[in-house]
Order: structure tokens, then sequence, then C-alpha cells
């Protein structure tokens, strides 16, 4: 299957041949469908706390992190181009001109593109837009009024432009203030000044960035940090890191066969977001809070995001606390009957972990070593809104196959939906996943973790594709917070929709969180 150039193609990549193999292989037989148990509800594996319990725990957050290193983690390299989706296909026929939109206006498929130009002058990158345009001579309004709009858009989306199209959203303009036009990336500046720094006055934030956008991101902090370093009084330590390329995954044809570009290199592609608990990995700290580029608001409501963060977070450390000392008692290993009953107790009241029938079975020593290995895990908290139709991935209690139950994020592709006993668990979901987390990374004597030890790799995405005419299958590893973290200690807790305001397209910019 693999010729001599291929195999010096996969070492340089940094991959595994045992790697590749075990990816074919995973084209072959497919992905394992999860087995829910149940959906994750407040009767049972999500916390709905009671507003007297979320203001203690807010309350308690500043002093709970005294003596901590925390570190806010965004994955930013994404480009922005499925934002301006409707757009694109928009340009590419439209003729300039009133008769083009007498013709066009027919199409409802295009009714967002005239939303969007309707509303052009409220988008925070219209200062950008209109001057880049006069710099060629132009008049946006005055080719708005021609009916010129692919025009117009094509000065947003190509290198002509401002090369939207091309930049990763934490570069794009989002949000208008009096004092300038915030990019995406600023608003992440702003969260981490109000809840990721201690007593130190340092926000430290880590940023997963494409090598062809570094080096602006770079510029465009060095722009903008200081402004913020000085309204907060603190200091920004920023890092990035790019997914590597030894989590690539190969791609196949239609037979599982090795997919070969023209020169007859094998192609890989990026093995999706799952790949980033690398980076997550090689991150020094004891707390990370993890939350997606495009999540943000302006400062008129971030007041809720806040609070929510502080409230996870201190739940937390709370719950760190707890089974770090749990984890203590069981070293030592002399544990009283009531203490090792307290434990489970703990297991399956607050962290939702039903052991498996047989751990009843066993003598009192290989009960301790199995509840040391149970809590001795990388923890996160994660916060879930209520279902209100929004896409995305839901929490559930999942069977596992050694006969116990765990909490986890589950995908709709990673479930049987032709089964009816999974369908129905599924209509009975309540809420869905924000990619609102927090996590701890080190083990009760202060070590860190090895996260790719806690990794599910049983699970992940198989995807139909093309290129260059030619159909192939893609393979992309387990999702960061489906089959990368499944191992983990997991605690969901309800958050408020107030706090998931995701930017998918350009017209979201418009909706009333965003003005």
């Amino acid at each position: 299957m693999f010729l001599e150039k291929d195999l010096k193609q996969i070492a340089e990549k940094g991959i595994s041949l045992e790697r590749v193999n075990v990816q074919i292989e995973n084209f072959k037989k497919g992905f394992p469908f999860i087995k829910l148990a149940a959906a994750a509800t407040k009767k049972y594996g999500l916390l709905v706390m009671t507003d007297e319990d979320t203001m203690q725990l807010q309350k308690e957050y500043d002093l709970l992190i005294d003596e901590l290193k925390l570190v806010k983690m965004v994955p930013a390299s994404g480009a922005a181009s499925r934002m301006f989706k409707s757009l694109f296909e928009f340009s590419g026929i439209y003729e300039n001109n009133k008769a083009g939109e007498e013709l066009f206006l027919k199409d409802k498929s295009f009714n967002s593109v005239y939303y969007f130009m309707e509303h052009i002058e409220k988008f925070a990158f219209y200062k950008d837009l209109t001057e880049v345009m006069l710099k060629d001579g132009y008049d946006l309004l005055q080719e708005k009024e021609k009916k010129n709009y692919a025009f117009i858009i094509d000065y947003l989306l190509q290198d002509k432009g401002l090369n939207y199209a091309q930049l990763p959203k934490g570069l794009l303009r989002f949000h208008h203030y009096s004092d300038g036009d915030r990019y995406a990336i600023e608003e992440h500046l702003v969260e981490a000044a109000e809840y990721g720094t201690n007593k130190e006055k340092t926000a430290h934030l880590h940023f997963t960035v494409s090598p062809d956008h570094k080096k602006k991101f770079e510029e465009t902090l060095k722009q903008v940090k200081g402004k913020y370093e000085k309204k907060y009084k603190i200091q920004y330590n920023i890092n990035f890191s790019q997914q590597k390329t030894s989590t690539d995954t190969i791609a196949v044809t239609p037979d599982n066969e090795p997919f070969r570009e023209e020169d007859g290199s094998i192609l890989f592609r990026p093995g999706g977001h799952g790949a980033l608990i690398e980076n997550l990995n090689e991150i020094d700290a004891d707390i990370v809070f993890i939350k997606n580029i495009d999540n943000v608001v302006p400062d008129r409501i971030k007041t809720t995001t806040f609070e929510y963060k502080k409230l996870i977070g201190s739940l937390l450390i709370k719950t760190l606390n707890k089974v770090h000392g749990f984890l203590d008692v069981l070293e030592d290993g002399n544990l009283s009957d009531k203490e090792l009953l307290n434990i489970y107790d703990y297991l399956n009241k607050q962290l939702f972990i039903t052991p498996p029938n047989y751990i009843s079975s066993l003598d009192k020593m290989e009960q301790i070593d199995w509840l040391y290995e149970q809590l001795n895990k990388p923890i996160r908290v994660c916060g879930m809104v209520k279902n209100e139709g929004e896409p995305g991935g839901g929490p559930f209690v999942v069977l596992d196959e050694d006969g116990s139950k765990s909490l986890q994020i589950v995908e709709s592709s990673q479930i049987d939906f032709v089964d009816k006993e999974q369908a129905d668990i599924v209509k009975q979901a309540t809420h869905f996943n924000p990619v609102d987390l927090v996590c701890a990374l080190k083990d009760f004597q202060k070590n860190k973790f090895d996260l790719t030890l806690f990794v599910d790799k049983n699970t992940g995405f198989i995807s139909e594709k093309s290129k260059n005419g030619k159909e192939l299958k893609a393979q992309e590893l387990p999702g960061l917070w489906n089959g990368a973290m499944a191992q983990w200690i997991t605690i969901f807790v309800e958050v408020p929709i107030l706090t998931f305001n995701p930017v998918k397209t350009v017209n979201d910019l418009l909706r009333e969180n965003h003005k």
C-alpha cells in the first residue's frame, strides 16, 4: 500500500506508520456509535444552581484563584470564509446594476444578502470598508445607490480590499465602540482582564492560530493591547501555537486506498479541533478556560459572561480540592469502611460516575485502586445552555463498555438515530454545548497530566469530501470536548443563554446581542 517515498513523507510529518494504519482501519470499520444511557438534565447529571449558590460561588472566585496560574485558551485558527458563504455565492453571479437587483430580488435564497446590504452601515467593519474603497476612488454609499452590490462585496472579501474571506475570525471587526471598533480578539482581552487574572495582575492568553496568520495576530495585538493594559491596570502574557502536522490524518479514496495528489504524494488533512488536545497539553497552568473565538459580546452585556465564568471557575476549584483530598486518603490506603462509602457517594451524587456492578465484589484494596484511578484524572466543568434550537452537541449520561456510566458531550453524528431507544433519549435532552469550559490540568501532587492518555481513540468523525473533482473520505480526530476529553472527570452546570452568542454568519453581527 505504501511506497518508499510514502514512508518518507509520513516520517517527515512526524506521524508513525502505526497511527496511519489505525486511521485506515477506522475508515474501513467506521467509528462505533456512543451508547446513551440518558440525557443529562436537571433530574440527573446537570447542576442547576440556586441564586444563593450562584452568588456564593461568584463571590468566592477571587479568593479561590489567588495562588493559581490561569490561562484563557482560544482556538482561533479557522478562516472566516464560512461566515460569508452567501455573499460569495451572490457576488459570483450578480450583475452590478439596478436590473440585476430586480432580477435577484425574485430569488428568495439571497434575502440574507439584501439584508446585509440594507444594513451595511451598522457593521463594525463599515468604516474600514469605506476607507479601502475610497483609496481606489470609489464611494461606498454611491456604489450602493447604483446597486453595485457584488462590487462592494468583492472589496469586503477579496485581497483588493479588506480580504475578510481569507482572514481568521479573530481579526475581523466585530463590535462598535465610541473609542474605536473592536476586533473579535480584543473582546477576549477584555474578558481575560476581568476573570483571568490573579494577585499577580497578569492575564495569560493562549491562541491557537495558523502559521499564515500568526504575524498578523501579533501585529494586531501589539497595536491594541496597551489600551486594555492601561484601562485594567494589568499586563498581558500572550502565547500562540499551531496545530501540529503530526496530528494530520490521511485521506483515502472511496475504496479506502490512500488518496494521492497529482504529483503522487499522499493527501493528509488537518485532524480537526480534536488535534488541539496536543496544544492544551503543552500549556503550563493550573486552570485553563476554553472559549471559541466568535462567542463574544459587547461590553454592555458582558457582566453575565463574567459572572458565570466565575461560577464555573469556582465550581471547578472546589471540586478539585475535594477530589484531591480524597486522593490523599486513597493513596495512603488506610480507609475505614465509612470513608470508602463517602467517596462512592461523592462519585455517584456529585460526579455522576456510576461504578460497574463487579466493583462491589472486589476486595477493599482493589476497590481503593479503582477509586484512585477514577479520581486521578483531569477535571472539567462545562457550562450548558437550554436548548433553543441552536445546532451543537449536548450533555448526556453515557454507558461505557465496562458497564459504568459517565458524563460526556456527544455530537449528533455519534448517535445511532435508527435505534428508537437512543433517538428517544435525544428527544429528552434539555441543554446543548456552547463550548464554555474550564479545565484543571494538574494532579493532586501538582504534576501536569499527560492529557493524551485520557483520549477515547475509538471516537472520531468520517466525512465525504472531494478534491480536484475526485471523491475522498476524510477523518477527524476525537473532538476536543468529545472524545479527546472522554476520560476526564466532567461536571455539567447550567449557564444562561445570554452567555452564548456565536457568529456563524456575517448577519449574526446584526443580532441584538452584538449591537
